[in-house]
């Protein structure tokens, strides 16, 4: 786990007891406090779209490596056929 995992799994516990405080009305913050669990939530899916993007990337990475594989197979075959037809 990196850092920015840490952190995003502490803004979402953060924003899970902050829920349950504020349903128990233990919490009575001032407005700006109000927006906290916006800015943590939006943190949070932030994290997840570069997580997201990083997969993508390694899935691109994955099918070109692919395809180089398939087409050098194809080329054995045909290499292998050309050795044994004669």
């Amino acid at each position: 786990m990196s850092i920015w995992d840490i952190i995003a799994w502490i803004a979402l516990a953060s924003i899970i007891i902050w829920a349950i405080l504020k349903i128990l009305g233990i919490i009575n913050t001032p407005l700006l406090l109000e927006y906290y669990p916006v800015f943590a939530v939006s943190y949070i899916a932030g994290w997840q779209m570069h997580k997201l993007s990083i997969i993508a990337e390694e899935v691109k990475e994955l099918k070109k490596f692919k395809e180089a594989t398939i087409h050098q197979i194809n080329e054995i075959k045909l290499n292998c056929a050309k050795n044994h037809s004669k």
